[in-house]
């Protein structure tokens, strides 16, 4: 079991830290249930990867669940074990009987949650609080309080909620767009007021129920939060949470900021998760999909050809997959001459405009695309006066 201190030095190691949920919020997702020992596997990928922290499960749910925790807390991972927890004190104790090193202690922050989830009052919420995060602090956990449903909070209650836990001894302050209804400009607002008035660590957890939780995410990351919730895939409630895959490259792409993460070890990381929880990969899914590096259109893949920087944004190598020139129905000349040229075919102007008819009128006729070796043979019947895509010609 690691300390605080040594918690600390993991997560302040780059500018941008990932406490992975597909464990905990992203096994919630109706319908998918993982056994123990694919959790330890995906532990085990997630560590790989470089992930800082994993949120291991919720050991107050006992059973194989508490047991899953325990065993994740001992296989001596580089990564911060943490155990997700209401803000109750038998809660905690079920995750300090677990040996994780970190805890996370969540708890309503919305005057809705609070009065028609809790019925309680803001003053036995901020009591609650400071309560449970002192009782963490004494067992010598690094703390990470959440403020649930924080996008729907009242912000000035929002930033008392964290200057308490603050007080109490958290560590970071976790702000949950808990039904996903917020966007990137209130969300940037809202989480910058935090980090300013409160000076606290700030982590995001969003969801997607309105398509964008990676966008309310890395809003987050770029007023000032630090730290990443995300799941493998985006798995989680509802319509998911913030894909690991998507927040670690847009972080490393386009804000130059280091996370720390191998982006080799996404694919395997994901198909393994794909696999254990039912969910398939679509074929456009940003850095894992089959049709990430896939151009059809003329344009596109003559620009590719010349030079891939003209429509690539990054290279499909850093994540482990490959180029693809498809060829069909919005193909133009340059991918025909190019594919058959490796064949040692020079296509005259004229070849390649009729051959290229023939392309595009094959693509409709089978409703796909057309393979290299179709293409040769298309050539081929062309050179040969012959054409069996001709329906006039019986």
């Amino acid at each position: 079991m690691k300390t605080a201190e040594e918690v600390k030095d993991i997560l302040r190691k780059f500018d941008v830290c990932v406490c992975d949920t597909t464990l905990r919020d992203g096994e919630q997702a109706a319908g998918i249930v993982f056994s123990n020992i694919e959790k330890y596997r995906i532990a085990q990928l997630l560590d790989e990867a470089g992930i800082q922290q994993i949120e291991a499960g919720i050991p107050a749910m006992g059973a194989d669940e508490k047991k899953a925790v325990k065993h994740i807390a001992r296989m001596r991972l580089n990564a911060s074990i943490l155990g997700w927890n209401r803000a109750n004190i038998d809660d905690i104790n079920a995750s300090i009987d677990c040996g994780v090193d970190s805890v996370a202690i969540s708890l309503s922050s919305s005057d809705i949650h609070i009065e028609h989830k809790l019925k309680k009052s803001r003053e036995w919420v901020l009591q609650q609080v400071g309560e449970c995060v002192a009782h963490a602090k004494s067992h010598g956990l690094y703390i990470s309080c959440n403020g649930e449903d924080a996008s729907r909070a009242d912000m000035d209650f929002l930033v008392e909620f964290a200057k308490t836990a603050k007080a109490a001894g958290a560590d970071r302050f976790r702000y949950c767009d808990t039904i996903g209804r917020e966007d990137p400009f209130t969300c940037a607002e809202r989480v910058g007021r935090i980090v300013k008035e409160v000076g606290i660590e700030v982590e995001m957890h969003t969801h997607d129920d309105f398509g964008m939780a990676t966008a309310n995410c890395i809003a987050g990351v770029k007023a000032g939060a630090r730290f990443l919730s995300t799941t493998v895939l985006g798995i989680g409630e509802r319509s998911g949470n913030a894909p690991l895959e998507e927040a670690v490259m847009v972080c490393k792409h386009l804000f130059g900021k280091s996370t720390g993460i191998d982006p080799l070890k996404l694919k395997p990381l994901a198909e393994f998760v794909s696999m254990a929880s039912g969910r398939e990969i679509s074929i456009s899914k940003p850095f894992l999909g089959a049709n990430c590096f896939a151009h059809e259109a003329g344009i596109h893949a003559d620009g590719i050809i010349k030079d891939a920087r003209n429509y690539e944004p990054y290279d499909p190598s850093e994540v482990g997959l490959e180029r693809r020139i498809v060829i069909g129905k919005h193909s133009g000349r340059n991918t025909i001459v190019t594919d058959l040229s490796h064949r040692g075919i020079t296509l005259s102007d004229q070849e390649a405009v009729d051959l290229l008819e023939r392309v595009r009128k094959a693509s409709v006729k089978l409703h796909r695309s057309i393979s290299s070796d179709e293409l040769h043979s298309m050539y081929k019947d062309m050179r040969a006066g012959e054409d069996p895509f001709d329906d006039e010609r019986c």
